[in-house]
């Protein structure tokens, strides 16, 4: 079996609505959101499997257990993937169905399950693009200490030599985290996803070795897969904006900016954790006992491309006494918050702007602005659309169709501000639209819907929506149909 391999080109500023020469177009899930099948073929417990089955935690009890059934049903999911004319599709590797404990060689029975999704997506001529991380850690490493221990750090590059071993010769385009903030602030911080913890100095503690895990993973890919192997990380980066352009509004801005997005790409793309990040941050953590030796050149291994996840924007101020504010920034409901060291910052909700379904704001030029302040701040570095999409409260009509012309809507937008983004020099190569199918939406259980494909959970029947038919339609024209997408 021959691997699909990225294309290396640089690309080319498009014309009208075009987008450029080998622009790649794909949809993405994670594992714990669809797959199901949670204790077959030696899968273990993870994080998400305790932290769902916790009274309370998830929106109605409900858990990963079944999901979407991707396990049992990938062979028609990535038949329906091919009559959508997809070309990549992004997946996560079960960390616990490949190595249970998170120690030790691997399960060949959960190897095998990626090897078939592998081999049925190369037959269908759609490029398999493999997270190795998107936040369904081992319970037993959890028991261990989690995130915020080293040796966990050390645990995931075993864990990646493993994967890579079983599929490098068939996946041409490796992703080692998916958005190390959430499993980070908003597992250690405000609680409000697996493991449940509110300890904001463990917060800080776990995105160092989250960054430190990332690094080693790269060393082994590199040390592993073939040279046409590309390698990247996915980072939700917050395209922050203060509410006025008030020196204090500012500053909180900037507070948002170094714990959310300089964490990360300071010590991934320039080597240093920002100086005003260790200013703000003092008072939980260490940084001079935190960070070792050795550990800033190692998170610092050059990728191949950076995986960027965007929904909405991030507005914020210094909080006035006594005002409510909404919080446009939470993954669910806490009394924590996930900012560790930024405890004192007010997020709003942008107005006049529309809303999904999990009411975050509409605004597709938070995407274009982020793709440009990217592109400026780390030019020459290739970048991917990781994830963008929207929850809707879609439903099945009485003809059995399911009509979403909001998430339509969505799509053009953002999609505009992809193509523009591009016009205007930045190197973005490709799109993946969250979420293939509807699926296990975390703390939100399935009460919300962000998938182009239905998903009747009662009899796991898959309905494509018309955005499904859209974006179909998008890929084959790989341009945007004329309008702004509103019907």
């Amino acid at each position: 079996m021959t691997a699909v391999r990225p294309d290396t080109t640089p690309q080319q500023a498009p014309e009208a609505t075009d987008f450029p020469t080998g622009f790649l177009w794909g949809a993405a899930t994670a594992s714990y959101q669809v797959e199901g099948a949670a204790a077959e073929d030696g899968r273990t417990p993870s994080i998400w499997d305790t932290f769902s089955r916790t009274p309370g935690k998830v929106r109605n009890g409900d858990t990963g257990d079944i999901a979407a059934d991707h396990y049992h049903r990938y062979r028609d999911d990535v038949a329906l993937m091919k009559r959508l004319g997809l070309k990549a599709y992004r997946f996560s590797v079960s960390w616990s169905r490949v190595q249970p404990t998170g120690r030790g060689p691997a399960v060949e029975r959960g190897l095998d399950f990626y090897r078939k999704l592998v081999d049925e997506l190369l037959d269908a001529g759609i490029m398999p693009v493999a997270t190795l991380y998107h936040w369904d850690l081992p319970q037993e490493l959890e028991d261990a200490g989690g995130w915020p221990e080293r040796a966990t750090a050390d645990r995931f590059a075993d864990y990646a030599a493993i994967v890579s071993g079983a599929l490098g010769d068939r996946v041409g385009m490796w992703t080692t985290l998916n958005e190390p903030w959430c499993s980070a602030y908003l597992g250690y911080g405000s609680g409000v996803h697996a493991p449940g913890r509110t300890e904001p100095a463990a917060a800080l503690q776990a995105a160092h070795h989250l960054n430190l895990a990332h690094g080693r993973a790269i060393e082994v890919l590199r040390a592993q897969l073939p040279a046409a192997a590309q390698t990247s990380v996915t980072l939700n980066l917050h395209q922050v904006r203060p509410l006025t352009d008030s020196a204090a509004d500012v500053d909180a801005a900037r507070r948002i900016d170094a714990v959310g997005n300089r964490v990360f790409t300071g010590p991934m793309l320039r080597g240093e954790y920002p100086e005003d990040l260790i200013a703000d941050t003092s008072h939980l953590v260490d940084w001079s006992k935190l960070v070792k030796d050795g550990d800033l050149a190692a998170i610092s291994r050059p990728v191949d491309a950076l995986g960027i996840n965007y929904y909405t924007p991030t507005l914020v101020s210094t909080p006035v006494e006594g005002a409510d504010y909404a919080r446009s920034d939470a993954h669910g409901a806490s009394d924590h918050s996930p900012w560790p060291g930024s405890e004192h910052v007010a997020f709003h909700l942008a107005e006049g702007k529309p809303r999904t379904a999990m009411d975050w704001s509409i605004d597709p030029d938070g995407l274009y602005n982020l793709l440009m302040d990217v592109h400026r701040d780390h030019p020459g570095l290739p970048l991917m659309v990781t994830e963008n999409g929207a929850a809707f409260d879609d439903y099945v009509s009485p003809e059995g169709k399911v009509e979403d012309p909001e998430r339509i809507a969505y799509l053009h937008g953002h999609l505009d501000a992809v193509r523009r983004a591009v016009a205007d020099g930045a190197d973005v190569r490709g799109y993946f639209l969250w979420s293939l199918m509807d699926n296990f939406e975390w703390a939100y259980g399935y009460s919300k819907r962000f998938g182009a494909v239905y998903v009747d959970y009662a009899s796991q029947r898959r309905i494509p929506k018309a955005s499904a038919h859209w974006y179909s339609d998008v890929i084959r024209r790989h341009a945007l149909p004329p309008g702004d997408g509103t019907v």
